[in-house]
């Protein structure tokens, strides 16, 4: 069993993306040996409202919900989100939730951020948070937008310790508090491999020594990214096939998925 914890269905507003739908996403998948994937709107990104795009998200994995596993893109400081996470939760059976608070413009400890984390945790979603969505460097001109810092996530996850956190798209967390040995934050959060070095820095292998393999899920990024250095990464990974496989599907099944 292999789960992919970072994929995207939809469009980008600044480049075009292949395999972008659910029937092209699944052929991928299917050859590249991924069973399930986590689905957000990557429309939703730069969407104003980005509920359409999570209705957008609704009709393309409709049919195919043993596979893929729709996450709401929420923004807390757009208009009636409150109504949107109750609409995703009930009406599209949506598993969790995806922020990209650069994106939308707030912080990760602006209080109406920490409310919708928190609802959508008594509702039992889980929450997702990609660090950044493409490589700064590839940036358009008509957009800035950072990656989001890890102190900001550190300060969340502590506010937070009730809620199931899964960070993606992230490097550097052996030199913060969220990928250190005995560090004084709760165990609330799963690191997503597709952007860690597994040679040369050797992250995933400190990571699985500092925190242990238990913290650790596979991901790809597809389609903003391709599949194959991630999986490349598990068969070089010096560790147990035990740990891998809690990586590679048992760590994130373990939370409902």
């Amino acid at each position: 069993m292999l789960i992919d914890v970072n994929a995207y269905l939809g469009h980008f507003a600044f480049r075009r993306l292949r395999y972008n739908t659910a029937e092209e996403l699944l052929k991928l998948m299917d050859g590249k040996g991924i069973d399930k994937a986590i689905v957000s709107s990557a429309s939703a990104i730069t969407y104003r409202n980005p509920q359409s795009g999570n209705e957008e998200l609704t009709e393309q994995v409709d049919g195919h919900r043993d596979r893929l596993i729709p996450f709401a893109v929420i923004n807390p400081a757009y208009a009636g989100w409150k109504d949107d996470l109750r609409i995703c939760h009930e009406e599209f059976r949506m598993k969790g939730v995806r922020l990209y608070p650069k994106w939308h413009n707030y912080d990760l400890t602006d209080p109406r951020c920490i409310e919708l984390i928190n609802r959508a945790t008594k509702m039992g979603m889980l929450i997702s948070i990609p660090i950044r969505v493409e490589d700064y460097r590839q940036r358009s001109w008509l957009v800035d937008v950072p990656d989001v810092p890890l102190d900001e996530i550190e300060e969340v996850v502590r506010r937070c310790p009730d809620a199931k956190f899964i960070l993606l798209n992230g490097i550097g967390f052996v030199r913060s508090a969220l990928g250190r040995k005995e560090n004084d934050l709760p165990d609330n959060y799963l690191i997503e491999i597709s952007r860690l070095s597994v040679l040369i820095g050797e992250e995933i292998g400190q990571l699985v020594e500092n925190v242990g393999a238990g913290r650790l899920v596979f991901g790809t990024g597809i389609p903003f990214k391709y599949p194959d250095p991630a999986l490349l990464k598990l068969e070089v990974l010096e560790i147990s096939d035990e740990e891998k496989e809690m990586i590679r599907w048992r760590n994130i099944a373990a939370l409902g998925i």
